[in-house]
């Protein structure tokens, strides 16, 4: 095994052909680093150094482990820069809903863990309602949620509006039945709340046939004419048709805010990096996936 200060030393005498001059480089006694160039050559089983008057050079071996040595050096420093910059390393817990984890993995999450190693980004996926609840318990740093309001100041930021239609199959029936089935986020879910929330007396009984976090799952049942469902605009395909609430006496659905939630108690300068980095991503974030 080749020591580091064996390989400083070897170094040293190299690069000043001297070992006088090269002891007083890197602070040792010269028979000090005789002694340690000596341990070098036993180790690798050749003559380093050619020896003369005017002082020494490298032998063939020596100029080839001399490659390796700087490599060797450079590496080690490297370890320990990182190794010193990640003692403290810093974590951030970032909550998002279900729905949604691909598009942030894949327009700025991603890019964010590469480009921050000494930063652990812990990520949780929920529905939107039990997001808050956690942020509010101390869970989380930052949260990404849907609700039909804007943050309160101070408490996060608005990022986007997102639409949602009722969408039923194009062409079905489900939607003209007297007890309307629906397919809906699941519970605590603002959505689903709205849709509760806005329902009336006077419409149509609900009958609630799929509950799901998954959009993919949501479009499906729509799809094959098995109930309606509250779709992102940008979700709804032409296998479909968006519904009118008033004509179909079906609850209205607002427009809902996609915003930045944050724990007052927790920001750091990384959080405000994580933070930066998803608002410059704005415009990637509000399109299809």
């Amino acid at each position: 095994m080749l020591k580091i200060e064996l390989l400083e030393g070897f170094i040293a005498v190299a690069e000043c052909g001297n070992l006088s001059k090269a002891a007083e480089k890197i602070c040792r006694t010269q028979s000090t680093l005789s002694l340690q160039i000596k341990k070098l050559e036993e180790s690798v089983g050749q003559p380093l150094l050619l020896r003369d008057n005017k002082g020494v050079s490298l032998t063939e071996s020596g100029e080839t482990l001399l490659n390796y040595a700087y490599k060797m050096m450079q590496l080690n420093s490297q370890a320990l820069d990182e190794l010193k910059e990640c003692q403290n390393k810093e974590v951030i817990r970032f909550g998002v809903p279900t729905d949604y984890i691909n598009r942030y993995l894949s327009s700025c999450l991603l890019e964010f863990i590469r480009e921050f190693t000494c930063i652990e980004l812990v990520i949780d996926t929920d529905v939107s309602g039990n997001l808050y609840k956690r942020l509010h318990q101390g869970e989380f740093d930052v949260i990404v949620a849907t609700h039909w309001q804007a943050p309160a100041p101070g408490h996060g930021e608005l990022l986007f509006e997102r639409r949602f239609h009722w969408a039923a199959a194009k062409g079905g029936n489900a939607h003209m039945r007297d007890t309307v089935p629906m397919a809906l986020y699941p519970e605590n879910c603002p959505i689903r709340a709205q849709v509760f929330a806005n329902h009336q007396i006077s419409m149509r009984p609900i009958n609630v046939l799929l509950s799901t976090p998954s959009p993919n799952a949501l479009c499906m049942a729509v799809e094959n004419d098995l109930a309606i469902a509250p779709i992102a605009e940008f979700r709804i395909n032409d296998q479909m048709e968006i519904l009118d609430p008033v004509e179909h006496n079906i609850p209205p659905l607002p427009v809902f805010n996609e915003s930045l939630y944050l724990n007052p108690d927790t920001q750091t300068k990384a959080t405000n990096q994580l933070i930066t980095l998803i608002k410059a991503n704005v415009e990637n974030l509000a399109t299809p996936e």
